[in-house]
């Protein structure tokens, strides 16, 4: 018969599990020694390039979005502050506040006409516009940068993707799912009806109400009763001018 291993048995194997433990703990520390000295010299050649290639980060929207994913790899934020290096460098801290608040400005300006449902397009085009030509560049990634710093502002900015395209929303409203189908339907022909929501979707008369009479509370949808049957309209797909 097999003897249990004893009081001596039991500490030995005790002390072994606090080496095992304490070997352990000694690994992991010695491990993020070495990533932090790796992340180290990986953003201190991070800002020798960022010396080296300023004028095509702030001149260049794809170069700059290449380098905000090289920043990303490590957690260096440059557009976190307006002071340091980064902004003392390159700008791109001042040049994204300040994308921002002309991001706000075109959309309070289009509010009344698109439900303050504004395409990322027709954004793009109305900010390089009024930027002017001797302006910076910029990309949809920089608007999206920009959009992500209004987060903090509370809710109402943000980026809807419906259907094919990407909306950039203005106002606290947020869609529900329904409301979001009904948006993306309206994308082939620039409307929709009840009876396409009924064919393409199979939807109940009370459910595609709900999600019309929302849109129409909204204003982010207007009625046309011109034709055979009642049309609804989002006027976030209509051309705005201006």
């Amino acid at each position: 018969m097999r003897r249990g291993v004893g009081l001596a048995g039991l500490q030995k194997q005790k002390q072994q599990r606090e080496q095992f433990v304490s070997k352990g703990n000694e690994l992991e520390q010695m491990q993020l020694a070495q990533i932090t000295q790796q992340l180290e010299v990986f953003k201190s050649n991070l800002e020798e390039f960022a010396t080296k290639y300023a004028k095509q980060i702030r001149k260049n929207p794809t170069f700059r979005q290449q380098f905000q994913v090289m920043c990303g790899t490590i957690g260096v934020d440059p557009l976190a502050s307006t002071k340091g290096f980064w902004s003392e460098l390159l700008g791109v801290g001042d040049f994204y506040y300040e994308l921002s608040v002309q991001v706000v400005e075109v959309c309070l300006a289009t509010r009344a006409s698109n439900g303050g449902f504004i395409t990322m397009q027709e954004l793009m085009t109305r900010l390089t516009k009024r930027r002017g030509a001797k302006a910076q560049a910029i990309s949809e990634d920089d608007i999206e940068r920009a959009i992500k710093k209004l987060k903090t502002l509370g809710r109402g900015f943000d980026i809807l993707v419906v259907g094919k395209q990407r909306l950039v929303r203005s106002v606290p409203t947020e869609l529900n799912a329904d409301q979001t189908v009904v948006l993306a339907a309206a994308q082939t022909l620039g409307y929709v009806t009840e009876s396409s929501l009924v064919s393409t979707h199979g939807w109940s008369a009370e459910r595609i109400s709900a999600a019309l009479n929302q849109l129409l509370r909204e204003g982010i949808v207007w009625v046309d009763d011109q034709g055979s049957e009642r049309s609804y309209w989002p006027l976030s797909l209509q051309q705005t001018s201006g």
